[in-house]
């Protein structure tokens, strides 16, 4: 029996090689790159790395110069030296992600304080609503400190709301002031029937292994010990049982994978609990009303993970790549040194987040001072749209630029919706604030971009690197993660350089900056995509500039719009 799980565990495989083996080296073509730079004309460059990348490259390789380390980078070291002369000014960066682990030796006095509260009083000295919010707040707690940890898909909330509306009607006879909700209802429950098919498809191979297991053990009764089976006493089995080497090899294969089936069935099992549980949306803990965004009081301050439950991991990769400053040998380069600060404002469960939080927390952020938002999450439905529209507004009229991740399901946005987002059903853009962000590799060549990537030449704006990126992890721990939501973060150091040093420049004026000022990749590269066939298109065609973000070249150009600004 040959199921998806079987197929997405040999890509999962096939993957897992293909990575160890990028790791080891890093072959490109020659190949064209127009460089933008200010003090420059714009020329061209041949560049071909075929070197291996050392250790220190490998942790730094986001950082690299295109045109002096020939690596697709985003020239931060050229920045921060363009800058050591230069003065800035404190900003906040509002992360809007999961809680994380505030202990990090490499994210020491990165968090943002609000000085108009007095910590642990409970008391709500400012009077925002939200009681000893020092460094934030957490919109997934209640006020007992308890955490929601699962939930709902959005697909599955969908449905949930809208199914006692159109159990009532057939399709030929839905009215019209509802056929865009019976549209999204449609295709909610194609999407969850997907997801179920996929799970019992899963579980049902995993029982296939099982039932397989037990038809050898059956067949080689007479040489198997009646202890506990391992690896090891597989291997010494083979040596003297030919006969039966090959039931052997299968039977070592399945214990070797064991554990890996286990929790395998655990994910499955707990996908129906709670991402695909019509009659539970896991929510209930906080207790405020779901469906309505005038009930705003909930949460609790707890924005960093603890030692019991489940521990959330996200965050901290983004944050890392954002504020590490290297306390260590092995420690992470970040982008900010000691001009930002981190606003944590914790939405992001595993499942799909609510849009009642999402628009909340970017109210919160900009009403407590944020510069710049970043939100490395997403969805393919949104329940309620417009309250997050109406926040990302709210914070393009108060100038606060809003960063986020394009995601990690090789779609085209251009064609498939993805929330939050800054144009309503692929419509013209309704912000000048709003930018969204594909990730690529640090191959200049056909594998430029990610192949997990988002991408959409109306829809995304930027690509920025995302594949191996070397972070913070929890419990003092660092290493090599990928994904749009690394790709998000960098751009949101680059803008948070630019609006330290540069505060009288706009938030539109810095996306436009980073934007206009990355550098272009003249080259044919793998459009991502879940077919195994490849098709090859210009980079260029991927996103709305066309560009890979470039550290360097948005500071000059920000510095040059920045005195023009001045000597008005």
């Amino acid at each position: 029996m040959f199921s998806i799980l079987n197929a997405n565990y040999l890509s999962i495989l096939i993957g897992f090689f293909t990575n160890v083996l990028a790791l080891l080296t890093l072959n490109s073509c020659a190949l064209k790159i127009v460089d933008y730079d200010l003090k420059k004309s714009t020329k061209s460059l041949l560049i071909s790395k075929k070197q291996k990348l050392s250790a220190s490259e490998w942790q730094n390789w986001q950082h690299s110069d295109p045109s002096k380390d020939t690596i697709s980078g985003i020239s931060t070291f050229l920045a921060h030296d363009f800058l050591k002369d230069k003065k800035s000014k404190p900003i906040t960066i509002a992360i809007i992600d999961s809680r994380f682990d505030i202990t990090h030796k490499d994210l020491e006095d990165i968090l943002w304080i609000n000085a108009d509260e007095i910590p642990n009083n409970n008391i709500d000295d400012d009077n925002n609503g939200y009681i000893d919010d020092i460094h934030g707040w957490n919109f997934l707690g209640n006020s007992n400190g308890k955490q929601v940890y699962r939930t709902n898909g959005e697909y599955t909330r969908l449905i949930r709301e809208y199914k006692p509306i159109f159990d009532n009607y057939k399709e030929r006879k839905i009215p019209k002031r509802l056929r865009n909700k019976f549209d999204r209802y449609k295709s909610a429950l194609e999407e969850y029937d997907n997801e179920i098919k996929i799970v019992d498809e899963n579980i049902r191979y995993l029982d296939s292994l099982d039932e397989l297991r037990i038809k050898i053990e059956t067949k080689l009764t007479s040489i198997l010990p009646k202890t506990k089976l391992s690896v090891k006493l597989i291997d010494s089995l083979s040596k003297i049982n030919e006969k039966s080497i090959e039931e052997l090899k299968i039977l070592r294969t399945l214990i070797a994978k064991e554990d890996w089936a286990k929790s395998r069935r655990d994910y499955e099992k707990l996908k129906l609990s709670f991402l695909l549980n019509l009659d539970s949306d896991g929510r209930d803990i906080i207790g405020d009303k779901s469906d309505n965004i005038n009930d705003t009081f909930y949460g609790n301050n707890k924005i960093y993970i603890d030692s019991s439950g489940n521990r959330h991991s996200h965050a901290i990769k983004t944050i890392g790549v954002i504020f590490a400053k290297k306390n260590s040998e092995i420690g992470v380069t970040g982008i900010i040194r000691n001009e930002a600060k981190a606003m944590i404002l914790p939405v992001a469960p595993y499942g799909d987040t609510h849009d009642k939080d999402i628009a909340l927390a970017i109210r919160y952020a900009v009403d407590n001072g944020a510069d710049i938002i970043n939100m490395s999450l997403g969805k393919e439905f949104s329940l309620y749209e417009d309250w997050v529209i109406d926040a990302i507004k709210y914070a393009s009229i108060n100038d606060v630029l809003i960063i986020k991740s394009a995601g990690n399901r090789r779609f085209d946005l251009d064609k498939v919706l993805n929330y939050p987002n800054d144009a309503k059903n692929h419509s013209k853009e309704y912000v000048d604030n709003f930018l969204k962000v594909g990730a690529t590799t640090n191959k200049i060549d056909s594998t430029l971009v990610h192949n997990n990537s988002s991408y959409g030449k109306k829809e995304v704006d930027i690509f920025a690197p995302g594949k191996f990126v070397f972070t913070t992890l929890n419990d003092q721990k660092y290493g090599y993660r990928s994904g749009t939501s690394l790709s998000s973060a960098l751009v949101s150091g680059i803008a948070g350089l630019i609006r330290s040093y540069y505060p009288n420049l706009t938030a539109s004026e810095v996306k436009q900056i980073i934007m206009e000022s990355g550098v272009s990749y003249d080259i044919m590269v793998n459009k991502p995509s879940t077919s195994d066939k490849k098709e090859l298109v210009p980079f260029s065609s991927l996103s709305k500039s066309g560009k890979i973000v470039n550290a360097y070249n948005a500071l000059l150009m920000a510095e040059e719009v920045s005195k023009k600004k001045n000597r008005k």
